[in-house]
């Protein structure tokens, strides 16, 4: 049986060194992320927000504390474990993009299947088919630079799928976009959710909080508030 809670932090910290200082980026953080929510992850810059993103993406590992990937303490597997299990249950979308740039669209969607072992015939088709769900089937062939911002992030997000991990882990991916196309980003992440998947967002953008379920705000690496909101559709 399933847990409800797709990601657990129980009383994690993270601490790093700067020379003989000692930061401490996040305390004493517990955090419950039930599948099919969607949270967006606030705070200014130096807050602990990008701590966060890393340790609930199973990107770092805590100081102190435990995290749960779908039930599996995390903290002590080796990176190439980590791997592995990251590879197959979170999705990531970044900033900028990060598609290879010698690669076309439909190329850089099946990449992730490549280190999962897909062969190359269930790779294409299932690359085909995120293609149609990300509506750039008519791009298929295209490289990154000549795809607008807005395509670029619809590539980067089928690339995210590809492996169809059950969670969506968003970093600022509006972030370097006009208004109209960073919505119709968030109105696809919003039908994502619909479908099952659990998406994290991470902004500094507080007009796109009003899109989430849930809303986590951070301040000197504490949480300062958690709580659910309505959803407003995307207009």
């Amino acid at each position: 049986m399933k847990n409800d809670y797709i990601i657990e932090l129980k009383n994690v910290c993270k601490y790093y060194k700067l020379g003989d200082t000692e930061i401490k980026a996040l305390c004493d953080v517990n955090l419950q992320i039930k599948r099919g929510d969607f949270l967006a992850i606030v705070g200014p810059s130096g807050s602990g927000k990008s701590t966060m993103m890393n340790l609930v993406g199973a990107l770092d590992i805590s100081s102190r504390g435990d995290i749960f990937l779908d039930g599996q303490n995390i903290e002590h597997l080796p990176e190439s474990d980590l791997a592995q299990i990251r590879g197959k249950k979170i999705g990531f979308v970044f900033q900028t993009f990060n598609l290879i740039p010698t690669l076309n669209a439909i190329e850089n969607i099946a990449l992730p299947m490549i280190f999962h072992g897909v062969g190359k015939k269930e790779r294409m088709e299932r690359a085909e088919k995120i293609l149609k769900e990300v509506s750039l089937t008519h791009r298929r062939e295209h490289l990154p630079k000549q795809l607008s911002g807005g395509e670029r992030q619809r590539i980067a997000i089928g690339r995210a799928l590809a492996n169809d991990p059950e969670v969506i882990l968003a970093d600022e991916p509006t972030g370097n976009l006009d208004s109209k196309t960073g919505m119709e980003i968030i109105k696809l992440f919003v039908d994502l959710n619909k479908k099952g998947k659990t998406i994290i967002l991470v902004t500094h953008n507080l007009d796109l909080i009003k899109y989430a379920q849930k809303v986590l705000k951070i301040a000197d690496g504490k949480i300062i508030e958690h709580r659910k909101i309505k959803q407003q559709k995307v207009k």
